[in-house]
């Protein structure tokens, strides 16, 4: 569109065009425009509309100080540098008044803005459990202190108090990620923290692994105790028993993911990589699903009351370890029962069935075949390889 420029009287360089429809105090909308020479250069911008703030005097008083600078090569000298060198300055103040804010930002404050943020994009499980890491750990030496004092040996005192009060080093490692992601929020967001102190939490090298197992009689025992007290327990528990399926994966099983045509169960976004993995049906299994389907065939294959998809574990079955006296005199908490022992005794059943290491490994959706490794020594090909070491020894003549 062609416009027609109006220069404005006694003002060398300005012009205005006017708005075809627009009316801005009873007349035609401006936009005004400065055309000056600059190194040999004719040079055009735009200032703006009249409606916007621009008139005859201000948009005079930009070209006579553009002009100025020009003459004595100090400040800007175009429109445009005099507009960035706004921005800069604009940028450095807020820079200033968020470097002042996270001064007074505690670790109560940080909390709050993060569990904000964590509520919106997380399970209920996974942040309530880091709720309890704040709440019991953190809070009493840390919630007053500025995020910015808070420092490497403050955050390792708090690990290794918990540590001390019995807390596993698989727990001392989840709040280690968990102040670490919190300080890692405040970095992402200019909160004043340039390095996170957590990083370099200290948790000593372990071996977290489960090594007990369930005997036939010992599942049987629980499986008789859980039924009359929950139908729902007992069925959970069989199909961990003989599926190898975790808590989480039986929570999200739903009909659509079973096929009794293939004998197949189907498990979605499972914990390694968010991974599909197929698994038999055993004729136990598949009787328990058919009997399960003829009550409520339609979402979850299990349900809460209200008919949603299940969050946590009754305590059904951990009184029920405790009634028959699994875990009397037990320590170390790798050989108590809890509901994965179910799982590990899948596999460790597997094995010493003769089953393929790497079938076991498919079978438990494991990443590496190094985390089924743990089973080997239960296979009878380990067993008698083992055994025929006292072949050179010669007892009898």
């Amino acid at each position: 569109m062609t416009v027609k420029w109006i220069k404005v009287e006694n003002v060398k360089g300005l012009r205005y065009y006017e708005h075809s429809t627009r009316i801005y105090k009873k007349r035609k909308d401006r936009n005004f425009s400065l055309t000056y020479k600059l190194d040999g250069q004719t040079k055009t911008e735009s200032l703006g509309w009249e409606s916007n703030g621009w008139t005859i005097e201000k948009a005079s008083a930009v070209m006579n100080e553009l002009r100025q600078n020009q003459r004595t090569g100090e400040g800007a000298r175009t429109l445009a540098e005099k507009r960035g060198q706004a921005q800069k300055q604009k940028e450095e103040k807020q820079a200033k008044v968020q470097e002042k804010e996270s001064e007074t930002i505690t670790f109560s404050r940080l909390y709050e803005m993060y569990m904000e943020k964590q509520k919106t994009r997380t399970e209920k499980n996974s942040w309530t459990t880091e709720e309890g890491f704040y709440k019991n750990w953190f809070s009493e030496s840390l919630s007053d202190r500025p995020i910015n004092d808070i420092t490497l040996d403050d955050l390792q005192e708090v690990i290794n108090n918990a540590q001390k009060a019995g807390r596993s080093p698989t727990t001392a490692k989840y709040m280690k990620a968990f102040v670490r992601q919190m300080f890692n929020f405040a970095i992402d967001r200019n909160l004043g923290v340039k390095d996170n102190p957590a990083s370099k939490i200290f948790i000593p090298s372990f071996d977290n692994r489960r090594i007990r197992f369930l005997t036939m009689d010992e599942i049987k025992k629980i499986l008789a105790s859980l039924k009359p007290k929950s139908q729902q327990m007992h069925d959970m528990t069989l199909l961990s028993m003989l599926t190898g399926a975790r808590e989480g994966e039986i929570f999200s099983m739903q009909w659509e993911n079973i096929n009794f045509n293939t004998k197949l169960i189907t498990l979605v976004d499972t914990k390694n990589n968010n991974k599909t993995r197929h698994i038999p049906m055993t004729e136990e299994v598949e009787k328990l699903l058919r009997t399960l389907k003829q009550k409520d065939s339609q979402g979850f294959v299990f349900k809460t009351k209200e008919g949603n998809q299940m969050q946590q574990l009754s305590k059904t079955f951990a009184r029920t370890i405790e009634e028959l006296g699994l875990n009397n005199g037990i320590i170390d908490k790798r050989q108590r029962v809890v509901f994965h022992t179910l799982r590990h005794s899948y596999a460790s059943w597997l094995m010493m069935e003769g089953a393929d290491l790497f079938v076991v490994k498919e079978l438990m959706g494991h990443s590496t075949t190094a985390m089924t490794e743990r089973y080997s020594h239960l296979s009878p090909e380990h067993l008698k390889k083992t055994a025929s070491l006292l072949n050179k020894h010669k007892i009898t003549s």
